[in-house]
């Protein structure tokens, strides 16, 4: 499967970059996230470098026809309608096995105001590493392109966050939105 996803990932001229891991566990965001084509072109990815991820969904992409699909690719169906937990249990995941959980911090392709932190709960909870993960469709780069260990200071982090991401940019520019947390657009830290 490694050598398909890589051999496609050629085929369609994209270039894989991956920092290796500094653990086997880690949340693995990526961004930006503005079409369907992230999506394969991110599980190629993950093929490819080898990584055992599993992927946060909205639970609407797990019903038939597409539901078994979906739970095959590494997919976790997410209730976003109601709260459950989700950081904790992702947390929990994050202790008990080695696996990377990949997270749109986005949350949608559409346009978003601001970036959802779960991502960064889930990993400071867990005391994981946050992996950059990327698609950079103008250059065709998808990757992974460092590591943080969250460090509590959300604002902090999430400057080096922003900074990284700056130059990424999406199939779909206009349903980009504006790198920032909630926080930072309601003024509350």
């Amino acid at each position: 499967m490694r050598r398909l996803a890589l051999f496609l990932l050629r085929l369609l001229g994209w270039a894989l970059k991956v920092e290796p891991p500094p653990e086997k566990r880690y949340v693995l965001i990526g961004a930006p996230h503005t079409s369907n084509w992230d999506f394969v072109v991110a599980i190629l990815a993950l093929w490819g470098a080898g990584i055992p991820a599993r992927w946060l969904g909205k639970k609407e992409l797990f019903k038939p026809p597409l539901g078994f699909l979906m739970r095959a690719l590494g997919g976790i169906p997410v209730d976003r309608s109601r709260r459950n937990n989700l950081v904790d249990q992702a947390a929990r995941i994050l202790r008990e096995r080695e696996v990377a959980i990949l997270i749109t911090p986005e949350g949608t392709r559409g346009k978003a105001p601001y970036w959802r932190t779960g991502f960064y709960h889930m990993a400071l909870k867990a005391g994981v590493p946050i992996a950059l993960g990327y698609v950079d469709f103008p250059r065709k780069e998808v990757g992974i392109g460092g590591y943080l260990y969250p460090t509590g200071d959300l604002l902090k982090d999430f400057a080096a966050i922003r900074a990284f991401y700056q130059d990424k940019t999406g199939l779909r520019p206009e349903k980009q939105g504006p790198i920032r947390i909630r926080e930072e657009v309601e003024g509350v830290a």
